[in-house]
């Protein structure tokens, strides 16, 4: 049992650990642990007690993504791809025998073998009724299409009978699709919450005028390996609905996938927006992130590369970044029997990597300043959906991707402090200035709202200023775009005139740029000399033709202060020196992007990316191999603006820029786009040299090294042919039961191809991070080999075994344990960098742990198809020795 617990990791990167946070100071001696690995895994601040409440996937009820209370106190949720369900809840504090009583729900007049009502991924009971969020493509299981749904009990037999499709919803299906509901502050209304695969639906109203574009002359590459290319501008959107919904209001828009959002006792409403893992260390990638979703919000995402910086002025910033991760659920635990520091706070779960992250929200001028930490973790603990429930208690649940769901009530065991709710009397000046201002964000609002508007457009508070902008553009444009082209205030002007801009036309292009220019550019603040350049970038994109003759007294203006010393500056300057061919473009630009630095301050997230690693083994090997070789995002943003520079070369340049190229595709690694991104600005720069420098120039920047997609770098082993399939210990163990005349070339080749040796050791070639695998055909079976394989957490070895440690003042530390001694642990984080070793003190630690996960990607051998998988394990079982039998032909029969 040793020896074949110690092979578990066959290929494991084997340094795994989710450490895991404890808060307050009673907790100084270990945790005991209850001997339920479902329980023991999590992480819980001190007085908090989690009981497992139900496991759905145990009783072939799918796996459950949603959640909410009905008027009786029982739960209802939803399986992501089949049925409604219903529980009546033990109390609290009864024996851990008595389990929930658990009822499918038929909705409608179908038979139990259909789906009547389910695929939801937001549920909301309210105005006597179920409200479902259906996510779902109709096929002979379940006919409704994607949209907003309400199921009623009209007969009082307490079952749903009634199916009434409030709306469809339009786009692309999937889980970028239609989210969550809360039930509005006033109790009238419902807020629902959309990814960016949905159309923005037509709205009775808009607190965000429609007038939204791409608003981008940065070189638009969309994203090379094909996600969300076709969805555009304004992104995801949350938007206000009456109870029978036929009144819609836009809230706000611009968010890349947030699933989730909720509102605090002053009703100012907070979205977990996601980000896009493929676009990590590129200068676009937005970590994860909490957003302040004030009326008329737009938080800027674009698709591919075109991401707003969040210190545009027309999008406003994360109030925190979390970091990486995939959200699913936010809520305020207000109604928790809780003390009130985590009563009060606003509650962020992380599906990827396991976390639920307890946010603390301090009112600050008109918006707020965040502080996280980690309440609640475990691996693996694939969050879905959570909710308080009306006893008092944090119910949460797990699954999500047909992945093994479990049900989890947590309760704080504690006395409780004094909690009195903050009221707006509460909140600073500059947050009821916002909010004045926002009764005018609506079509027809008083013309008093122009004035008063008027004196805020050059506020210091950005969301006091952009509350502003916004009442400008809902009044009629006429009545203020001559007062915006005369304007002497300098951030009035501004403001004025990138409101403007949304509702021109391109006859007021040259008159906008020529009021711009009459503003001293070195007298300006940062922030307001990013808020010009930003104006200017808006106005070029949507009227470049009638900014023409204005275009060489632009250059004039820009180029004495390009380049700025100032990252962000040069970020835009860059962009709009290019795209007005200015002389000097080129020059400066490559000379930035020979000299780049950093900045480590931007966008800084909470959690680190190297805490994330040894959480979840499919995500976490691909943050630890980009953490080996960041790649310079400053530099790769001028690479990409260079690549649209069609003009202004030298031959001399031109080398100097794609050689730089092809030493960025093979000496960084980036999210699974980086590759393609880079090879995309490439060839934009290709498209503009000679023809007769065609060749040399591609060959120069690195285009033999790609594959024939330009997404990755051309791998000089022999891949598998396939096709490949998700394989099964019943559908492999069959097949390597009697391995003879196998090839040991081929083995050797689909050896490499299945990361083995990028962590193993074979014939003393490979790495060193795993355990060395040349003997191993002597120690173990075929089957031990393909269990270790297919299942790498099935049992992992205390030698390759990663470690949690729970720390007493809260916070993670994930990594392999190297060594101890008697003050430390010395913790490594990263399989490819595993000589960066954290050191922890003991005193610090309140629990020391195993995981329960391997770091070894489940799925390695998916890519092969019979005869590569049999040559595989011939490989692994001869240790690489061509003189094992594997490889001797088989005897003739006579």
């Amino acid at each position: 049992m040793f020896l074949k617990s110690t092979f578990k990791h066959l290929f494991a990167f084997a340094l795994l650990a989710a450490i895991l946070i404890s808060c307050g100071k009673k907790e100084e001696q270990t945790r005991q642990l209850t001997g339920n690995p479902k329980i023991d895994k999590l992480k819980l601040p001190d007085g908090f007690v989690a009981e497992l409440i139900y496991s759905p996937g145990e009783n072939d009820q799918g796996s459950w993504v949603a959640m909410t209370f009905d008027d009786k106190g029982r739960m209802i949720t939803s399986d992501q791809y089949g049925y409604l369900y219903r529980l009546e809840l033990p109390p609290i504090g009864s024996d851990s025998t008595v389990k929930p009583k658990v009822e499918k729900l038929i909705v409608g007049n179908v038979p139990d073998s259909l789906v009547g009502m389910g695929y939801a991924q937001g549920l909301l009971y309210a105005f006597n009724s179920l409200y479902v969020m259906v996510n779902h493509n109709p096929n002979a299981t379940f006919s409704q299409p994607t949209g907003l749904y309400r199921i009623q009990d009209l007969d009082g037999d307490d079952q749903f009978e009634t199916v009434t499709q409030i709306r469809e919803l339009k786009g692309q299906q999937g889980e970028h699709g239609p989210h969550s509901m809360k039930l509005t502050p006033d109790g009238q209304g419902i807020y629902l919450i959309a990814g960016n695969h949905v159309d923005v639906p037509a709205m009775n109203s808009y607190r965000l005028p429609p007038v939204w574009q791409e608003d981008n002359l940065f070189p638009l590459i969309k994203d090379p390996r094909g996600h969300a290319n076709s969805r555009m501008a304004p992104g995801g959107w949350i938007a206000r609905i009456n109870p029978d919904g036929t009144d819609w209001e836009l809230i706000g828009a611009g968010f890349r996938n947030a699933f989730d959002f909720d509102y605090n006792e002053v009703g100012d409403i907070f979205a977990y927006d996601a980000d896009m893992e493929w676009d990590f260390g590129m200068p676009w990638y937005r970590p994860t992130r909490i957003n302040h979703v004030t009326s008329g919000a737009e938080f800027g995402w674009r698709t591919g590369n075109s991401k707003w910086s969040p210190n545009y002025p027309d999008n406003l910033p994360a109030v925190l970044n979390i970091g990486q991760g995939s959200p699913t659920n936010a809520m305020f635990g207000f109604k928790a029997n809780f003390p009130s520091k985590y009563k009060k706070a606003l509650y962020a779960f992380d599906w990827s990597f396991g976390i639920i992250y307890a946010i603390h929200l301090t009112p600050n001028g008109a918006t707020y300043d965040a502080m996280a930490e980690e309440f609640i973790s475990g691996s693996p603990l694939p969050l879905t959906d959570g909710i308080i429930g009306p006893d008092g208690a944090f119910y949460f649940a797990t699954g999500g991707r047909r992945l093994e769901s479990d049900l989890y009530r947590v309760t704080y065991q504690g006395e409780l402090d004094s909690y009195t709710p903050m009221t707006e009397a509460d909140l600073p000046q500059e947050a009821k200035l916002r909010r004045e201002l926002e009764q005018y964000h609506k079509a027809g609002a008083p013309a008093e709202g122009l004035e008063k508007a008027w004196a805020q457009l050059g506020h210091s508070d950005r969301y006091v200023q952009y509350a502003a902008r916004i009442v400008l553009e809902h009044q009629p444009v006429a009545s203020w775009k001559d007062k915006a082209l005369a304007e002497t205030d300098p951030a009035k002007k501004i403001h004025a005139i990138l409101s403007l801009a949304h509702h021109a036309t391109d006859a007021d292009a040259a008159a906008m740029l020529n009021s711009l220019m009459q503003v001293d550019y070195k007298a300006l603040s940062a922030k307001d000399k990013q808020d010009l350049l930003r104006t200017i970038e808006v106005i070029l994109y949507r009227y470049d033709k009638g900014a023409e003759s204005v275009k060489s007294q632009l250059v004039t203006y820009l180029d004495p202060n390009y380049p700025a010393n100032d990252n962000m500056l040069d970020r835009s300057l860059s962009i709009l020196m290019t795209h007005l061919d200015a002389p000097s473009a080129v020059e400066k630009t490559l000379a930035l992007l020979q000299n780049a630095k950093d900045d480590p301050n931007y966008q800084k997230t909470f959690t680190a990316s190297s805490d994330l690693i040894f959480r979840n083994p499919q995500y976490g090997m691909d943050i630890a191999n980009m953490l080996a070789n960041v790649p310079p995002a400053q530099a790769t943003f001028y690479a990409t603006v260079l690549g649209g520079a069609d003009k202004g070369w030298t031959s001399a340049q031109r080398e100097e820029y794609f050689k730089w190229i092809n030493h960025a595709l093979t000496a960084y690694k980036g999210g699974r786009s980086y590759v393609g991104f880079l090879d995309r600005a490439r060839k934009m720069a290709l498209a503009s040299v000679d023809k007769a420098d065609f060749d040399k120039y591609d060959e120069l920047s690195g285009g033999k090294l790609l594959t024939a997609s330009g997404n990755d770098i051309v791998n000089s082993g022999v891949q598998p042919e396939g096709p490949g399939r998700r394989w099964t210990l019943e559908e492999a163990e069959p097949l390597v039961a009697n391995l003879v005349g196998r090839d040991l070339v081929k083995g050797k080749a689909m050896y490499a191809a299945a990361l083995c040796q990028s962590c193993h050791t074979m014939q003393g070639e490979g790495g060193a991070i795993g355990p060395d695998l040349t003997q191993l055909g002597t120690r173990f079976s075929p089957k031990d080999i393909l269990v270790a394989t297919i299942n790498p957490s099935e049992t992992i070895s205390d030698q390759y075994h990663a470690t949690v440690l729970e720390l007493k003042a809260g916070g993670s530390i994930v990594g392999k344990l190297n060594d101890e001694d008697a003050q430390n642990y010395y913790i490594s984080q990263n399989p490819f960098a595993p000589n960066d070793i954290k050191t922890i003190a003991k005193n610090t630690v309140v629990l020391k742990k195993n995981a329960e996960v391997s770091i070894m990607m489940p799925g390695l051998i998916n890519r092969l198809n019979e005869e590569e998988l049999k040559d595989l394990m011939a490989y692994l079982i001869s240790g690489g020795n061509p003189d094992h039998a594997v490889y001797k032909q088989p005897t003739a029969q006579k």
